[in-house]
């Protein structure tokens, strides 16, 4: 008997050819997890990689694949900003509006590149290059104000660099991230990554920047002054060594809880609540009608 074709079994309007390579690689994303259904996320990426976004065809695909109804996939879709619901543009331009990032000039920021493309938060360019966003924060405090261009960093910036960096991607000329890969991918790309599909430049150009290495290493000379260890701590360094096993930290220590204070009165002993009753108490018993 012959096998029915996957085309022939999908309800999406992906031609032979794309949908055949999207099977391949969702089989390689759900062989990740014993429950395939966890590979919904990355697989939601991998339809945004093929159509710029997250189409009905790519909750239709994703749904199918994972043995969900569209209705659970679409719920995971709209709750996720890094998921679009609509065409998205080659370049996501994020910019960090959060409380740090705002006070040292996000807002002006993004106010500038909002009027300098002509488009507000998630709207795109008429040429189709750049998806202006707001970002709740970009984890990047210490380089305050923060854009990134498809999750790639650029620190530091002014309204002034920011609309030169936003014509520069419109104009096509290659970018470099303060830190992170040498130059920026497109979105579709970024969304393969992002789905789990190594494009190889995960050690391009600069690792941790200097803000970052001086907190750590004033984090080590505050150790090292109370007495601590101004290195990695013990487990940390024999992993480094060669040495196997999972070494448990000492009683006392950072990790450890075999020392800890206890919340409430009776919160020492298993079965009790925080407030030194018991965490199931037994209904009170009302008097007899009888």
């Amino acid at each position: 008997m012959t096998a029915e074709p996957t085309s022939a079994r999908s309800a999406t309007r992906y031609d032979a050819d794309t949908l055949a390579s999207l099977a391949a690689d969702a089989a390689a994303i759900k062989a990740r997890y014993p429950d395939p259904r966890s590979g919904l996320l990355p697989m939601l990426h991998l339809v945004q990689s093929v159509d710029g976004y997250v189409s009905r065809d790519g909750i239709l695909f994703c749904a199918e694949q994972l043995e969900m109804t569209p209705a659970e996939v679409s719920a995971v879709a709209t709750f996720y900003t890094q998921y679009k619901r609509h065409p998205n543009g080659t370049y996501t331009v994020g910019v960090c509006t959060n409380t740090l990032c705002a006070v040292m000039g996000g807002d002006a920021i993004f106010d500038e590149l909002s009027e300098h493309l002509g488009v507000g938060h998630d709207e795109t360019t008429e040429d189709g290059a750049i998806t202006l966003e707001r970002v709740e924060c970009n984890a990047a405090c210490d380089y305050a104000p923060v854009v990134m261009v498809n999750w790639e960093f650029f620190d530091n910036q002014t309204p002034e660099s920011a609309t030169d960096l936003a014509d520069r991607l419109r104009a096509g000329e290659p970018v470099a991230p303060t830190r992170g890969a040498s130059s920026v991918c497109g979105f579709r790309q970024m969304s393969r990554v992002l789905a789990g599909f190594t494009d190889g430049r995960a050690d391009e150009g600069v690792g941790a920047g200097e803000p970052t290495l001086a907190g750590l290493r004033l984090a080590r000379a505050a150790a090292a002054v109370d007495g601590g260890e101004a290195t990695a701590e013990p487990a940390r360094q024999e992993a480094s060594t060669g040495a196997t096993g999972d070494v448990p930290p000492e009683t006392g220590t950072a990790q450890s809880s075999a020392e800890r204070t206890p919340a409430a009165p009776g919160d020492e002993s298993p079965g009790r609540s925080p407030s030194g009753g018991d965490a199931n108490p037994e209904p009170e018993k009302g008097g007899s009608d009888d």
